[in-house]
């Protein structure tokens, strides 16, 4: 297993499997063509998962990063991977895409093929994870190259922290971590904000999934052979508004029955009112479902961010 990561949102950090002698770790550019096509003559398979991504403030703080970068990496992935597919060893590429592709639906749950019917994303993050699915299906279009294509929704896992290149973004007394909705909720709860602030009404409905949930999902998609050339979406089937996490939150770090007070902050452009995957399809094909709960997500993610708040990092 290889790794090519130029280390530019957090710097060196270290991981569990760093020191796995079956890992290898590449420190460099997903952009450059030359690395990644020696790097993909190597491997089987290729998980296209480099990317500048971030929370909601990210997608308009670097709205035109977000849309040229990811652009050259996706067209330098997929560059080497048709030569070393034509080379022989690799035999395909998973692709990592996004829920926000289904950003400007109208009609919930979004099943695998709505992304092709509806209007295109308002945000260049979600227009570039679109256009990562056409480079998917247009380089097996034209040169016969394997694809899968998933896409996972809301992440929430331990791990990440303030990124090198995050702006200042205050939500009420404390200033947002990464404008990803579960640490930022809990990272707030936990620096005692009462009431807490929330962006928007609350009412915003998002599917949280667990980080370990979506890797499997991820390994089972690049592994099946039902994925060949098809698309997925990887979450867990519950829905939580905005609000309903945050009083679960609050809940989890005040342990003495303090009332949960809260106020509305104005959300941002894209902070999307729902987003609601169809699921049945991974079940059906994969086998895959993400069934770790909310509440055991947050039993995890909680004493972290507590340490992180203690260390300085968050």
């Amino acid at each position: 297993m290889v790794g090519v990561d130029n280390l530019s949102k957090y710097g060196q950090v270290t991981k569990s499997y760093d020191s796995d002698a079956n890992y290898t770790f590449i420190e460099g550019d997903c952009r450059d063509i030359d690395l990644m096509t020696t790097t993909a003559m190597e491997v089987d398979h290729l998980i296209a998962g480099a990317a500048l991504i971030g929370g909601i403030s990210y997608f308009h703080t670097y709205a035109y990063d977000l849309l040229a970068q990811n652009e050259r990496i996706m067209g330098s992935t997929c560059d080497a991977a048709i030569e070393a597919h034509k080379a022989g060893r690799l035999q395909k590429v998973t692709y990592m895409s996004s829920s926000m592709v289904f950003e400007s639906t109208e009609h919930w749950p979004s099943a695998e093929g709505d992304e092709r019917k509806i209007a295109p994303p308002l945000s260049s993050y979600g227009f570039q994870k679109l256009a990562v699915e056409y480079f998917a299906r247009a380089a097996w279009d034209q040169y016969k190259l394997p694809y899968t294509i998933v896409r996972p929704f809301n992440c929430v896992g331990i791990g990440e922290r303030r990124a090198l290149g995050d702006v200042d973004v205050m939500s009420g007394n404390v200033k947002l971590a990464m404008s990803h909705v579960v640490p930022d909720l809990v990272q707030k709860v936990v620096k005692g904000q009462d009431p807490l602030h929330i962006l928007g009404d609350g009412s915003q409905v998002r599917h949280y999934t667990y980080g370990g949930d979506l890797a499997r999902g991820i390994v089972d998609a690049m592994a099946h052979p039902d994925a060949l050339n098809n698309d997925f979406n990887l979450s867990t089937a519950q829905s939580t508004s905005v609000l309903e996490l945050a009083e679960v939150i609050w809940n989890k770090v005040h342990k003495d029955g303090r009332p949960f007070n809260y106020v509305s902050d104005p959300g941002f452009e894209h902070d999307v009112a729902k987003r609601v995957p169809a699921t049945d399809k991974a079940k059906q094909v994969l086998g895959f479902e993400a069934t770790t709960s909310l509440g055991e997500m947050l039993d995890e993610v909680v004493p972290w961010i507590v340490q992180a708040v203690d260390d300085g990092t968050i």
